[in-house]
């Protein structure tokens, strides 16, 4: 694989990526139309905040497999494009979290303490010390908007610092806030309570202005605003007002709304305004652990694992990973069993529905889903792959559905049913180790290896019909490899046939195949 970075990394990650057999080249500071002319040639690309991998450089990224963005944030990417194209954007969500954190906390204790203020006045030759009397933190207030990685380690902090601790996530649980002595309380709440707030949330249409000229006239007189977060969540304007007007005592920036800022930026002729320029990962330690993460990310794929943090993949832990690995393949070969037995090149699917029994039902089963999809639409979606099974899906107005159940007879059991709104079909199969199966299709009891050349055929179930095919098969010159009969209800009726062949029929050979006195149809799929 080849891998593009674009953004300052370690030169360790440079050489674990070359230790690993990657060729990799790194070329900073390019503009969209020099990474648009070159991305094409690339596997793999690692990015921090300063690359925009915008929408025309995603579509010229013709090999592109994954992007690896060296952080948390990844509002420099477009996801949507990506996760459309079958391209995995990754990140490192906990590699810079102490640091950013630590930074935050810094932040804190120089805007209380006034203390940029302060070596200013030192350094021109004043000593004024009544000038710059701060606050102290202990038993004082913080409020922290989003409890995750970052926000979760600033809370640990200033609970060491003896503050009393409240926080805002919805997504968040009692347990996972009592574990630390925090407090979770309403946003409203946590704006009309504390003393300072922090601010540790992703940047999306739900958070942007989130601490606007509202939020910040509920809050106390004389309380503190800090954002290591993204710039955006906190409105500039209405900060520069309210610290002005005195109704704020101070603020501390690390983020933007607009990064490099403007130098002419108001909040900046503020005293009581503390600013750094988005350093809160900015650490030697932290810049080697979100590159390695990536990097790792990188192998990982290359080596068919699982990417662990993928943001438009599920979250998977390799051991849960390793056991579904052979039903990712299982459920793959069944959506290709059902596209050829609905002709879904020439019909359009409408409803999948997806039923986990036994072991399976208690993991995390995205990926099997998305592998079915995969199987099912590969052969009229170029290119499709787990990441984009699902949204193309949706696209295509195909309704998915998931269940779980419970089963004796198999640890773990797979079904499918899929439709097209005239006929479905109904697939069942199983796993033991890394040996996959599939053990029904329709009624039909079967039990076989989904790998080869494979004619799926209903017929009549009387004396001569299996002889005529392998007499028409032998006079094509193809040679049946194997061959199994899955029966339903007894002698007679009409059952299924599957054949393994060593070379794939053509069309003749199966439109002269139905021809055969007996034969109802008969289907080519390749698994």
């Amino acid at each position: 694989m080849k891998v593009l970075i674009t953004d300052p990394i370690p030169n360790e990650v440079v050489e674990k990526l070359k230790s690993e057999g990657f060729e990799v080249t790194v070329k900073t500071g390019l503009s969209e139309d020099e990474l648009v002319s070159i991305i094409p040639e690339y596997d793999a690309l690692i990015v921090r905040s300063g690359t925009k991998v915008t929408k025309r450089v995603i579509e010229a990224a013709k090999n592109l497999k994954i992007i690896g963005r060296a952080g948390v944030g990844v509002d420099n990417i477009d996801i949507a494009t990506a996760t459309q194209r079958g391209v995995i954007v990754a990140n490192a969500p906990g590699g810079n979290s102490v640091s950013t954190a630590e930074h935050t906390l810094a932040l804190i204790l120089a805007v209380a303490r006034k203390i940029p203020q302060a070596d200013k006045s030192v350094k021109e030759g004043k000593w004024e010390r009544k000038k710059f009397v701060g606050m102290e933190l202990r038993n004082k207030t913080i409020g922290v908007i989003g409890l995750g990685k970052v926000g979760y380690e600033v809370a640990k902090r200033a609970r060491a610092l003896e503050m009393n601790v409240i926080a805002y996530d919805p997504y968040i649980s009692e347990e996972r806030a009592r574990q630390i002595g925090v407090k979770l309380v309403p946003l409203e709440d946590l704006i009309k309570e504390s003393d300072i707030i922090t601010v540790h949330v992703p940047k999306t249409k739900e958070t942007e202005n989130l601490i606007d000229e509202k939020a910040i006239s509920m809050m106390k007189d004389g309380a503190y605003i800090i954002n290591c977060a993204r710039g955006g969540i906190v409105n500039e304007k209405a900060l520069y007002e309210a610290l002005k007007s005195g109704k704020l005592a101070g603020a501390a920036l690390d983020v933007y709304e607009k990064e490099p800022p403007d130098p002419n930026n108001p909040l900046f002729k503020l005293e009581n305004v503390v600013t750094t320029p988005h350093l809160g990962a900015s650490t030697k330690e932290a810049q080697l652990s979100v590159g390695m993460t990536v990097a790792n990310e990188i192998i990982n794929l290359a080596k068919g694992l699982p990417v662990k943090n993928a943001v438009n993949l599920p979250s998977v832990e390799v051991s849960e990973y390793e056991y579904i690995m052979p039903y990712l393949k299982l459920a793959e070969k069944m959506g290709k069993v059902a596209a050829a037995r609905l002709k879904v090149a020439k019909r359009a699917v409408e409803k999948v529905r997806i039923t986990f029994r036994g072991k399976l039902a208690e993991m995390n089963t995205e990926y099997i889903t998305r592998a079915l999809l995969k199987g099912l639409l590969q052969g009229i979606v170029s290119n499709i792959n787990l990441v984009s099974a699902l949204p193309v899906a949706k696209e295509r107005g195909i309704g998915v559905e998931q269940a779980t159940g419970d089963i004796s007879s198999y640890e773990s059991l797979l079904e499918v049913e899929i439709s097209d709104g005239e006929k479905e079909i109904s697939l069942a199969g199983t796993c033991f180790g890394n040996e996959y199966r599939i053990t029904r299709i329709d009624k039909y009891k079967v039990d076989f290896v989904p790998e080869g050349h494979y004619i799926i055929s209903l017929h009549e179930d009387r004396p001569g019909v299996i002889g005529r095919v392998g007499t028409l098969l032998g006079n094509y010159g193809i040679n049946i490899a194997g061959m199994i009969v899955g029966r339903y209800g007894g002698k007679g009726g009409v059952q299924l046939m599957l054949l393994l062949v060593d070379d794939p029929p053509n069309d003749e050979v199966l439109k002269e195949m139905e021809k055969l006195d007996g034969i109802i149809d008969a289907v080519y799929v390749y698994l």
